[in-house]
């Protein structure tokens, strides 16, 4: 049995009380009573995203008596990208942040994380709700970035924008309806660039608070790049205006 994952209501509830990093909990659909009451209760105060399931969504992820309630243990230890910032303050290190907005594909995610590690970003922040979780496939995904980076999982996007934007952070999101070119804009200075999902793009409310949105130079007719791609292009042309302490 995989070894990241914990089973049965007992086990969750003592999981939760340990104060071990929980990635998810999945939850049956329909479940009812006062385990469910007690689970919420104990969420409440927590970061821990829960998802409800069919039964067979979770017959499927184990072959163990699950008694409806399943969690995978955190691979990566999730830190406060307000931290994170302002210890790269401190050390004198100008901040490039990675912001993932509804990009639910593990193996995109990995991807990402692969080449935001490889020029240079130094965190890479994933929203509580709507996000893909951190497995093995997408540590595969990521060749062992994510070993290397920081990973920060927050409740609200909408505060992590305003809380980048008063700690002197520009936010940029690609937009491939933007006017701007991606070669028009500054990445010199303290900066956040957004990356949004494959089909809606970067969410309204949060398009709403960034300060520069732009567009990658294609040539082509097809549309547009998948998110993991377009994220490397990005990445690369953002290092290009960066020095970076090593």
């Amino acid at each position: 049995m995989d070894t990241n994952i914990v089973i049965g209501r007992k086990s969750i509830l003592e999981l939760i009380d340990s104060g071990k990093q929980i990635e998810k909990i999945f939850l049956q659909t329909g479940t009812r009573g006062e385990f469910e009451k007690e689970l919420r209760e104990r969420l409440k105060t927590s970061s821990i995203p829960i998802q409800y399931v069919p039964v067979q969504k979770l017959n499927k992820m184990t072959s163990g008596n699950h008694q409806g309630v399943l969690a995978y243990l955190s691979l990566v230890e999730y830190q406060s990208v307000e931290n994170v910032v302002a210890q790269l303050y401190e050390q004198g290190k100008t901040p490039f942040i990675v912001i993932l907005d509804g990009v639910t594909d593990v193996r995109n995610f990995g991807a990402i994380a692969r080449s935001a590690e490889v020029f240079g970003a130094h965190a890479i922040v994933s929203p509580l709700k709507n996000s893909a979780i951190i497995n093995e496939i997408t540590f595969k995904s990521s060749a062992g970035a994510l070993s290397h980076i920081t990973v920060c999982r927050e409740k609200s996007l909408n505060n992590v924008v305003e809380a980048l934007q008063n700690l002197g952070l520009q936010i940029i999101g690609a937009d491939h309806h933007a006017e701007k070119r991606i070669d028009e804009l500054d990445f010199t200075g303290p900066l956040a660039v957004v990356m949004g999902d494959e089909g809606e793009g970067i969410s309204q409310h949060i398009r709403k608070k960034i300060d520069h949105t732009f567009k990658i130079n294609q040539v082509g007719k097809t549309e547009s790049l998948n998110v993991s791609v377009a994220a490397g292009v990005v990445f690369y042309e953002i290092s290009k205006s960066r020095s970076y302490d090593t």
